[in-house]
């Protein structure tokens, strides 16, 4: 049955009555819903028909067909069937003008007439997002989402990272359309640019589990990084080395500045872009290296230190530290057999002694102590210390 049978609209039937008194049932006639765009049926179904004049009209009440015969120039309307039970007509490309009220009536000996209700809806199309201003990191960003005409107003749905997001919606009704808007906000940073966040706009047009939906790439501002990637871990002397300033940033900085720290760059240094390429290196290329990269949000800089390796330099430095150590060792014990004797020295020229303690008599009673150890009684104890 067309595209309105394909989206499965609900369909009302209408019992008409007879126009004159006790005729009966002569005439019935189904409501039909359809998308903009779409295919409609409408029939009139006939009852007790006698071979009497049917006529359908359109809600201006102009005449389609009289019997089977196109009165109205209008090739989207197509005659599908006119037999004595039903008469069917069809509707291609359904537009607003087209809504409204379908007559069917039976001419007897008295009119017999119902109206078949179409009701075209309007699906939204893919809804236009727009960013109020320029998003910058650690700063919010505001969308809108725009649905200029649909009928009945679409319902307009935020989705980020596949989560809903609450928005802020409001519609305004033009004639037979509505136009509905919806604005979120939300903070930002750097991780989130190249985001995506959807705008989803549905209503009773679209098929069932159908959508209308447009993506939005988040463009989030950030100041820049930099880091240097050498060509090689180790550099030897006559090596080429190639140092590469990786950078980052939005809007992403235009131009790389290589120094080496407050000397300037060797003669032989290729500085291009981010690429920095060191020719037949030698040690007087050591030195602290600097790319340096900038945007209107910030500034970066990244160091490298090089130290070019010196293959003589280090054989000579490893032959020397045998050496170095021996004669280490040797003065250790010098020092230590010298220590030693000059405290057998020390010791030897110390001479043995002798005294008295206070158990000599008469010790208390002399006023100096030699004449108290020379007067002391041969009895008293003696005490000696020897020195070795």
């Amino acid at each position: 049955m067309g595209r309105a049978r394909r989206f499965q609209w609900p369909l009302l039937l209408l019992w008409a009555a007879a126009a004159g008194p006790g005729a009966g049932q002569e005439v019935q006639t189904e409501n039909v819903t359809v998308a903009e765009g779409g295919v409609a049926e409408i029939t009139c179904r006939l009852h007790q028909y006698d071979g009497s004049i049917v006529v359908i009209q359109n809600p201006a009440r102009q005449t389609l067909f009289f019997n089977g015969t196109r009165a109205l120039k209008d090739e989207r309307f197509q005659l599908e069937e006119f037999s004595p039970r039903r008469v069917r007509i069809r509707l291609s490309d359904a537009r607003l003008e087209d809504e409204g009220g379908y007559f069917c009536q039976l001419y007897t000996e008295d009119t017999h007439h119902q109206i078949a209700t179409l009701t075209v809806l309007v699906a939204p199309e893919n809804p236009v997002v727009e960013v109020r201003e320029q998003a910058v990191e650690g700063g919010e960003v505001e969308l809108s989402c725009l649905v200029p005409r649909s009928r009945p107003a679409a319902v307009l749905r935020w989705y980020r990272d596949r989560k809903e997001l609450k928005g802020v919606s409001s519609g305004q009704e033009n004639g037979k359309v509505w136009s509905v808007a919806s604005t979120v906000r939300f903070r930002v940073d750097r991780k989130d640019d190249g985001g995506i966040v959807i705008c989803e706009a549905q209503n009773q047009a679209l098929p069932s589990g159908h959508s209308k939906q447009t993506q939005y790439v988040l463009d989030v501002q950030y100041s820049p990084t930099a880091r240097i990637h050498a060509s090689q871990a180790v550099v030897r002397e006559g090596d080429t080395l190639v140092l590469t300033c990786a950078v980052s940033g939005n809007p992403r900085p235009n131009q790389i500045r290589w120094n080496r720290g407050n000397e300037s760059l060797p003669e032989r240094a290729e500085a291009v872009g981010e690429t920095l390429t060191l020719p037949g290196l030698v040690s007087a290329d050591n030195g602290t290296y600097t790319c340096e990269a900038s945007n209107k949000h910030g500034h970066a800089r990244a160091l490298y230190v090089l130290v070019v390796y010196d293959p003589g330099a280090v054989v000579e430095a490893q032959t020397s530290v045998p050496y170095a150590i021996v004669g280490g060792i040797l003065a250790l014990l010098v020092f230590l057999i010298i220590c030693v004797l000059v405290g057998m020295v020390w010791c030897s020229v110390r001479q043995k002694g002798s005294y008295l303690t206070h158990e000599a008599s008469g010790l208390d009673e002399q006023g100096e102590a030699r004449e108290a150890f020379l007067n002391g009684s041969d009895g008293h104890k003696r005490k000696e210390e020897f020195f070795i």
